[in-house]
Formats: C-alpha cells, structure tokens, sequence
C-alpha cells in the first residue's frame, strides 16, 4: 500500500492489454494524462481510430490527490464498465491515469456481473503491465550565501532532500535547489538559523 504522504503514483508510460470472453474481446489502454483536456483528447484519438468498436468506456483519475474523477459506461448497463475501469485505477492508488477499455461484441450477452468482471479484468492487465512512478512534488529554492558560510550552508543542504540544479560562484556563492515541497519551509529556516540570518533563501 501506499503511503508516503506528499508523494503519488502516475504511470510512466503507456501499455495495453487484450482478454477475449464468449467472443467479446475487451482491449484496455492505459495512459498518463495531466488533465481533463488531454484525457478527452485522448479518448477521442481513441474513439477515431477504434471507429468500428462496440463501446469505448473510460475512467480517469487525476490530480496529486485523485481528486479529479470520471467514469463512462458508454451505452453499457450502468455501472457495468466505468466504474470497475475507474476501481482498478483507484485500487492501484494511481493518479494522472487514464483507462480505455473497448469492447467488440462477440454475440453472447454476458449480463451485468459478467461485464463488471470483464471489464475489470482487462483494465486490471493493462495496468499490471504498465510501468509506474512514484513524484515527489518539489520546490525550486534560490540560496545566495558569503563564501564564509559555506560550510554551514552546506552542512543544512545535507540534511535535506534537496537536489542541486546549479551553482554560481561569485562574490557570493547562489545555488538553485530542487527541494522537496514538503520540507521547503523547514529548509529556509535551517538555512536562517544556521547561518544567523546571514544569507537569502527564497522560492523561485
């Protein structure tokens, strides 16, 4: 499970999966997407290409929270199709995802149970198969500091989750930090207490 707080999980890259049942085949894709728009782009490339399928049912969830949502049947009985798509997605803890799952009619009714379980199903492979990334949200922070403070501003650095960008050696020494947003506060004040108000640290 997880739970590492500020962090998330997207996927970091697309793949696909296939399942054939009584003849249906149900062919799941799953994608990244940053937004709403981007997603509906997509489902509708997907729609372009898939032109003669059954149905294209969808789910989505985005935002570092999964805060944004949606789920469509596309003219499969309620609940049928979206929402196990959009369960897998949220069982995985996935945001910033997006799952198509299209469906060629085989001839067979499978009823409602049936298609819940299909549908599920390949959405599940899909993102079993697909690669994932976990983001740690980060901040960009100036620090500009004399040269008789580099030991205690280098010192402070160490003891955070701070990724150097650059560096820029002059009368004063700036250095461009990746910090993580959850510690980017208690960054600036180790740097002012350590160096006694010496210094700036800003975001940029």
């Amino acid at each position: 499970m997880h739970n590492a707080g500020d962090t998330y999980l997207v996927l970091d890259g697309p793949s696909t999966a296939s399942i054939k049942i009584k003849g249906s085949r149900f062919i799941a894709e799953a994608l990244p997407v940053s937004d709403v728009s981007e997603a509906e782009q997509a489902l509708a490339s997907i729609r372009k290409r898939d032109y003669d399928a059954t149905h294209h049912c969808s789910a989505w969830r985005i935002g570092k929270q999964g805060e944004t949502f949606r789920y469509s049947d596309d003219g499969e009985p309620s609940s049928s199709a979206g929402l196990p798509i959009f369960r897998q997605i949220e069982g995985k803890e996935l945001t910033n995802t997006m799952v198509v799952v299209i469906r060629y009619y085989g001839g067979t009714k499978l009823g409602t149970g049936g298609l819940v379980r299909a549908y599920g199903d390949a959405a599940k492979e899909a993102l079993d198969a697909a690669p994932i990334l976990e983001v740690i949200p980060r901040t960009r922070m100036h620090f500009q500091f004399g040269y008789e403070d580099t030991s205690p501003a280098m010192h402070v650095i160490s003891q955070f989750d701070a990724k150097r960008v650059d560096t820029k050696y002059g009368d004063d020494t700036v250095i461009i930090l990746d910090v993580r947003s959850i510690e980017a506060d208690a960054f600036a004040d180790a740097i002012r207490e350590s160096l006694s108000g010496r210094g700036t640290v800003r975001t940029e």
